[in-house]
């Protein structure tokens, strides 16, 4: 069985398999996944057994893996963690963002994130939370189609990368699929409306959310914002009147601290 990257790239001659499902392994470790062992990252890829056996012992050999003899298992190793933190000191938008994600948290009295894309899930760069009530840490990976950061993220792009990013979606939960679209439709008007996007309770149902894109203007993709927390300290009025209208002041702001520093 292929993983969705080999199977959409095994068309392209340039496309290196080896080094592809290498990385999709390191992939399937996160914070809330620091710990796997090989039968679980074969089954979160959909290799082979012997092939992750061969994939993860390289990649130990070469730092990226630590393999833990009383648990049987393998977490990130220093490299990893290394290229990771290099990665994120590069993100210059994050610098800038900070203070604002601080005091918007501080404000509202909820977790504030700044979040990029990853395939059909978004990555968290920067996270600030008011109370150990809801927490994403950095690093974290949250699925798109449920969540206000995936829904703003696709509201921002082009209608093209769009379709795309819908149809992955629709292939990769069937099921769901009318329910996603009716959700994303809803997302897209509100976008359109008031430049933001809400989950209430759709990825856990203990958790309501905001969230606004951000075009950092230098040719990458969009970013994110957003607030999450408890769906009892969150309601929708007070994201729709209150929280969303500050969270697209910030991204205003933001925008206009970026264009200075060009």
């Amino acid at each position: 069985m292929k993983s969705e990257r080999e199977a959409s790239s095994a068309a392209d001659r340039k496309f290196v398999g080896a080094l592809g499902r290498g990385l999709d392994v390191l992939r399937c470790f996160g914070p809330r996944d620091p710990w796997l062992a090989n039968q679980d990252i074969a089954a979160r890829t959909g290799l082979a057994r012997p092939t992750i056996s061969r994939l993860t012992y390289t990649l130990t050999r070469l730092g990226f893996l630590r393999h833990s003899e009383s648990r049987r298992k393998y977490a990130l190793g220093a490299a990893a963690v290394g290229l990771g933190y290099s990665a994120l000191a590069q993100v210059d938008i994050r610098r800038s963002a900070r203070p604002l994600l601080h005091a918007l948290s501080q404000h509202t009295n909820s977790s504030v994130h700044l979040a990029i894309n990853d395939e059909l899930n978004m990555q968290v760069l920067d996270t600030y939370w008011h109370s150990a009530v809801f927490v994403i840490d950095i690093g974290s990976r949250v699925p798109v189609a449920t969540t206000s950061l995936g829904r703003a993220y696709v509201c921002a792009l082009p209608e093209d990368e769009r379709k795309v990013m819908l149809e992955r979606i629709r292939a990769k939960r069937p099921a769901k699929w009318p329910n996603t679209r009716r959700r994303f439709e809803e997302a897209f008007r509100d976008y359109q409306r008031y430049g933001f996007c809400l989950a209430l309770g759709d990825w856990r149902r203990e958790v309501n959310a905001v969230a606004a894109p951000l075009d950092p203007g230098d040719g990458t993709k969009p970013v994110v914002i957003g607030c999450s927390g408890a769906a009892f300290q969150l309601p929708p009025e007070l994201l729709r009147h209150d929280i969303g209208p500050r969270l697209v002041a910030l991204i205003g702001n933001l925008r206009s601290t970026l264009s200075r520093q060009e």
